[in-house]
């Protein structure tokens, strides 16, 4: 995954790489930028399975993306127990990554593939599909675009009926790039970005990609659960109900947060 060798593949999945806050080559560029931290409002379970590359709550119903070679799968989990109500697996050639509902349709990009796959939202029943140059990571919408992440510091603004890029934007906090920005989330008029290999989420100024603060994310876990998981990775926002839901992959639990300025 991500340019890593196979045994830090490995050891990554097993949940050994995992540590809190910024990756030492990831170190947080500006200081000065406001970091929130979180109160919990409810915990939920999830499928400790479950490799999370994508999550959207719409209209009740918790949608879920899941990655791996040979265990990708799109999902409707039911919020309240974590039970699988309905799943399509992707063909073992793909890696699953980021998906978001669009109108009556499901997207979710794969990995390495160049190949984004759109479903019926209902009924998961296969609609077509579109490519794209280089990796596909996150994932959501801005109500008019497909908002894409590919593991740089770029955004990628798409058409949801041709996937043709629209524009794009240098995501940068204090004026430095901010690479490997993975799952992502529309909230409130700011894309929300799980940054890989962290306990963070930055707050991204979608016009400009401006990262306008921080979300810390470290603790939700405790450290018998943090051995058995993997990264943070998964934003769900309910719109309707102003909630913000987080997991990550392997994740044995879901949690509805509330952000608290630090």
């Amino acid at each position: 995954m991500r340019n890593v060798s196979a045994l830090a593949a490995t050891l990554m999945i097993l949940g050994i790489s995992r540590t809190p806050g910024f990756a030492a080559w990831q170190a947080r560029p500006d200081r000065a930028l406001p970091v929130y931290g979180y109160s919990i409002v409810r915990t939920y379970p999830h499928d400790p399975d479950a490799f999370t590359q994508g999550l959207q709550y719409v209209d009740g119903v918790l949608y879920e993306g899941t990655g791996l070679q040979g265990r990708s799968s799109i999902r409707k989990v039911d919020l309240e127990s974590g039970r699988v109500l309905q799943q399509r697996d992707v063909p073992k050639e793909y890696f699953g990554e980021g998906i978001t509902i669009w109108q009556s349709e499901l997207f979710q990009l794969t990995y390495q593939s160049g190949t984004a796959f759109v479903y019926d939202r209902s009924t998961f029943a296969p609609r077509r599909t579109f490519t794209y140059t280089g990796e596909g990571w996150g994932l959501t919408h801005d109500g008019k675009s497909l908002v894409m992440s590919d593991g740089t510091e770029f955004l990628r603004f798409l058409d949801p009926a041709t996937f043709s890029e629209r524009r794009r934007v240098r995501v940068t906090a204090g004026g430095m790039p901010l690479k490997n920005l993975n799952e992502l989330e529309y909230v409130k008029g700011e894309v929300f970005a799980n940054v890989w290999q962290t306990d963070q989420i930055a707050r991204i100024e979608p016009s400009s990609g401006r990262v306008v603060g921080y979300v810390d994310l470290r603790g939700l876990l405790n450290p018998r659960e943090s051995r058995s998981a993997d990264v943070l990775n998964g934003i769900a926002y309910d719109a309707a109900g102003d909630r913000l839901f987080v997991t990550g992959k392997l994740w044995p639990k879901l949690f509805e947060i509330r952000l608290v300025r630090q």
